[in-house]
């Protein structure tokens, strides 16, 4: 994950670049697929949870995700179900990227997340000396996950 430092009123803050995901009425369920992967806290807001007599929620969406967070450590991410009445067009032009150190985790949430979806590059060993892999998801979605090593275990 990156981190940016953001100087505001003289003060120090550090703000966190979360990939943010739309589907197309599945949310619930590719949420509820990479919390049992990643763990972390899963929490989902529905379009009915914020429903005014002025702005309607259309009847099938009313149980759609709104808004949905997944947070374990500095693994973050958002998602949502989209705007009522508009497709989501998926595109090759996003990757979520996971990096560490810990290959046990790691190669885990490679296996686990790749689990019914298509493994474009297999975690492997790397030019650049870390173990790196691709793959897309069951719902479309395109991880890259990097695994690198101390510098200790690079003497």
């Amino acid at each position: 994950m990156h981190y940016f430092v953001l100087r505001y009123n003289g003060a120090m803050n550090t703000a966190q670049l979360s990939p943010y995901i739309n589907f197309n009425g599945n949310c619930e369920e590719a949420m509820n697929f990479y919390h049992d992967v990643l763990g972390g806290d899963l929490k989902i807001s529905r379009f009915s949870d914020f429903e005014m007599p002025d702005m309607p929620v259309p009847e099938q969406y009313k149980s759609k995700v709104m808004h949905a967070s997944l947070e374990n450590g500095t693994l973050s991410f958002m998602a949502s179900d989209g705007k009522p009445g508009s497709q989501v067009m998926f595109g090759d032009n996003v990757n979520i990227s996971i990096a560490g150190i810990d290959e046990a985790q790691l190669s885990g949430f490679f296996n686990g997340l790749s689990a019914g979806g298509t493994v474009t590059m297999p975690l492997a060993k790397q030019v650049w000396g870390d173990m790196f892999g691709m793959f897309t998801d069951k719902f479309g979605i395109h991880w890259m996950v990097n695994i690198g090593h101390t510098d200790a275990e690079s003497k």
